[in-house]
């Protein structure tokens, strides 16, 4: 397993997981997926962390599985290994259930196909470059999208652009994907990483109590919740910020014109 296929650094508050496969075009294998897991766990677990990035090496953001080593000899043993501890850590690495209870950033570059788009759907905040390509193109090959598109996607998007993308398993322009709402903003070429810790040393700069408490109601208030009950959990999560130490910094630090230094109590 070559932990090298995913590369996990921190830098400060933020914790930036990289595709390391960029003579493959990112494509998955088991050191990268195991790579993801690990820094999925790490994010959720350090207090010190609050925001993860996910982005790709080089000119591809990840064009799915590898296809060359599917239904090859090709087995690494030591993935399998680690499946037998913890079954379901491809799902979990591409972001389909027990994701982080932080913000997620993707930064796109070029394609982000089939897995590259399933994980996409698993980030909260999306910053694609301008010449970036997306798709969910499994049926084209005979494949299913197990990373959960055939749900999330008709939630993310409108409904008859889902099943458009699904069906047709065809390439969704950089302007699609903003147009449909897919991915919130574009930048030129090359710049979707710079643009994506911006945002981050925007998020680490709020309260760290509100952004934990907007995090949980962002996972857990879903689709599923009538709106009256909803807005109960709203209230049942968002009540106790106000009780923090945080909650009285802000407004003293607004009264006293600068700039607030939240400790996250």
């Amino acid at each position: 397993m070559n932990s090298d296929h995913c590369l996990v650094e921190r830098e400060g508050h933020v914790l930036v997981i990289t595709l390391n496969r960029p003579e493959r075009k990112n494509a998955l294998s088991g050191g990268m997926l195991a790579g993801m897991y690990r820094g999925w766990r790490m994010l959720d677990e350090d207090p010190e962390l609050r925001v993860g990035i996910l982005t790709g090496r080089g000119d591809v953001f990840c064009a799915g599985a590898d296809l060359k080593a599917m239904g090859g000899d090709e087995r690494d043993e030591e993935f399998q290994q680690l499946m037998a501890e913890v079954p379901d850590i491809h799902f979990q690495a591409l972001l389909r259930h027990n994701r982080p209870m932080k913000p997620i950033i993707a930064a796109v570059e070029g394609f982000a196909v089939a897995g590259g788009t399933e994980i996409l759907q698993g980030t909260d905040i999306r910053v694609a470059a301008e010449d970036a390509v997306f798709g969910v193109t499994e049926a084209k090959r005979g494949l299913f999208p197990m990373g959960g598109s055939s749900v999330r996607l008709r939630r993310q998007i409108p409904y008859t652009l889902a099943a458009e993308i699904l069906l047709t398993a065809r390439h969704v322009t950089a302007q699609e994907a903003l147009d449909f709402g897919l991915v919130g903003r574009l930048v030129p070429s090359g710049q979707a990483l710079a643009e994506a810790k911006k945002i981050a040393e925007v998020i680490c700069d709020n309260g760290p109590v509100a952004i934990r408490a907007l995090m949980h109601a962002l996972r857990e208030i879903d689709e599923s919740y009538s709106e009256p009950d909803a807005l109960a959990k709203e209230i049942e999560i968002g009540g106790p910020v106000f009780a923090s130490k945080d909650a009285r910094e802000g407004p003293r630090a607004f009264r006293e014109k600068r700039k607030p230094v939240f400790t996250g109590e």
